[in-house]
């Protein structure tokens, strides 16, 4: 006749199971997460660059002439510069620090400049050209 074992504790097949069930979620979980971090990347670069712009109008009107910047936030990099006529003319860029792959910062690219109206585009640099940022 057996012998009860007094021994507590899971099976193997049990811990393989968890681990399996951990792993499924985890990789439902890590795709979307990293969705959410570059979204939430591109929406502060937004917010920045309108940030940039207005501090841009307000040195002009204070000092005359525009700033030059470069600046790393929030997974982006960021440019700013005078433009043809100084005194009348800058523009301000957005670009991911990372824009492909698994760890990309960001997928658009974003554009202002003095008539304060944010442009973006998707896999490429900003400019004038590129089409409005819809709000």
């Amino acid at each position: 006749m057996r012998e009860k074992s007094s021994a507590k504790g899971f099976s193997l097949i049990e811990l393989l199971v968890v681990v399996g069930v951990i792993l499924i979620l985890a990789s439902i979980a890590v795709p979307n997460f990293l969705k959410a971090r570059r979204s939430a990347n591109e929406a502060a670069a937004v917010a920045s660059l309108k940030a940039i712009g207005s501090g841009q109008l307000a040195y002009r009107s204070s000092q005359g002439d525009f700033v030059t910047l470069d600046i790393y936030k929030s997974g982006y990099n960021f440019s700013s510069s005078a433009g043809t006529t100084p005194s009348l003319e800058f523009t301000a860029t957005a670009e991911p620090a990372v824009s492909t792959g698994i760890t990309a910062t960001g997928t658009r690219f974003f554009f202002v400049n003095q008539d304060q109206v944010i442009r973006c585009s998707a896999g490429s640099s900003a400019d004038a050209n590129s089409s409005p940022l819809q709000n």
